[in-house]
């Protein structure tokens, strides 16, 4: 890992820079020059440089949960600030993990790190070879799996049930859930609205399921 800043944030860290490995390096420079390092003026002053930290199994991640296990799944995300911040809500609610689908982009892209506003170092992210794999494991650990699908008439947000072990799977968002990724979970909820709207955008929808989660487990 590695920091560069310009002078004026040097003051502002300095207490926390103390209490870092001697290793990490620290530079410092003037505003223009990180101006056009970055490559745009808006730049607020502080650049780092960092390892991905190494993800643990979902077997780890399902034993390390709490007994009330809460979890969201992705499937075929497209925009990686959408899942930054999906990523950010889920964790102001609780979520023990998030299981990033094949077909979604990484979490860890910039565009997804800076949008989770540090979210993304605070809870388990996976990255997934196969989300039906994930989800039939979490099934089988006894985890319901609650799909976000506005397309149907089954069960409305109120209507299901989040006070048992629970995984919430978002969709792409463009298309939703996939046909594969629907089949495998145990229950399709749609959000109410009006008629003329036919979805959210998905960290909206995101915000709504989780809420619902949390005031059904009496956590609001």
């Amino acid at each position: 890992m590695s920091l560069l800043l310009s002078e004026e944030w040097v003051a502002e860290y300095e207490k926390l820079f103390a209490t870092w490995p001697a290793r990490v390096p620290l530079y410092v420079a003037k505003k223009p020059l990180l101006n056009t390092l970055a490559g745009f003026d808006l730049y607020q002053g502080v650049l780092a440089i960092a390892k991905i930290p190494p993800p643990p199994s979902l077997a780890e991640v399902i034993a390390r949960a709490a007994s009330l296990k809460l979890f969201v799944a992705l499937d075929g995300l497209t925009n990686a600030e959408n899942l930054g911040v999906l990523v950010r809500t889920a964790v102001a609610f609780g979520a023990q993990g998030v299981l990033a689908g094949e077909t979604c982009p990484s979490p860890w892209l910039r565009r997804a790190v800076r949008n989770s506003m540090g979210a993304m170092f605070r809870v388990p992210v996976l990255e997934l070879a196969s989300l039906p794999d994930a989800l039939r494991q979490l099934r089988a650990s006894g985890v319901h799996c609650v799909g976000a699908h506005p397309h149907t008439d089954r069960r409305t947000l109120s209507q299901a049930d989040f006070t048992r072990d629970c995984c919430l799977v978002f969709g792409s968002e463009g298309d939703g859930i996939s046909e594969e990724v629907r089949s495998l979970c145990d229950e399709l909820v749609a959000i109410p609205m009006a008629a003329d709207v036919d979805s959210l955008n998905v960290s909206a929808a995101c915000a709504a399921f989780f809420y619902e989660a949390a005031r059904q487990r009496g956590k609001t």
